[in-house]
């Protein structure tokens, strides 16, 4: 008994001698671009089920726009198919609002361009606004489904904004397309995408 008592002493003395207190900084985060292994999971599904969205349930003409009674110049951008798109583009739940104002907001200009003439788009040509490419991708052809493969590069995460640029797997030539992204209430959403720049988007 005694000797039980004398190695249960012994081992709580040198477990005190051992012990060292935690030294707990609180780390200066403000400069720093980290990420969790899950940020990167959640981000990633959410560009797939994005773009299988955009591809397979959205309203198609974006920013579509009406001819004038000759049917030979657009002359107005057709509003009912815009707010349309703008409601899928809210109840779909992967865009924040910063991204719906900015759709909104060019659709409502080049409408505004239109009317006053700023702009003319002949009915057979290119539209005088955007690149002439899909700005969902920068891209003028795509792969098949291929948002099933699109992969997330040069991650980089600070105070709840993401950065990034997807690709796709499918093609050896593969668009660098920009993306920015923020966490609303603990859920990921796009903030921006590189084809739906204002001012380039609806530069004159």
């Amino acid at each position: 008994m005694k000797y039980s008592k004398l190695f249960f002493l012994f081992l709580f003395g040198i477990t005190l001698v051992s012990f060292k207190p935690m030294n707990i900084k609180q780390s200066n985060t403000t400069n720093t671009s980290i990420y969790f292994a899950s940020d990167k999971q959640q981000i990633e599904t959410l560009i797939r089920k994005t773009y299988e969205w955009i591809e397979t349930k959205k309203t198609q003409s974006d920013f579509d726009v009406i001819e004038n009674k000759k049917g030979d110049r657009y002359v107005a951008l057709n509003t009912k198919t815009h707010n349309k798109i703008v409601s899928e583009l809210k109840n779909s739940n992967f865009f924040a609002q910063q991204f719906i104002d900015n759709y909104n907001k060019i659709g409502l200009k080049i409408g505004d361009n239109l009317k006053t003439n700023k702009i003319k788009y002949f009915v057979g040509e290119l539209p005088p606004y955007g690149n002439d490419s899909n700005p969902w991708c920068d891209c003028q052809d795509n792969p098949e489904s291929y948002w099933k493969t699109l992969k997330v590069n040069d991650l980089k995460i600070q105070n709840n904004k993401a950065t990034f640029y997807w690709t796709w797997t499918e093609w050896k030539d593969s668009p660098k397309y920009k993306v920015t992204a923020v966490k609303e209430n603990g859920i990921w959403k796009i903030a921006a995408l590189d084809g739906f720049d204002y001012n380039s988007f609806t530069k004159i």
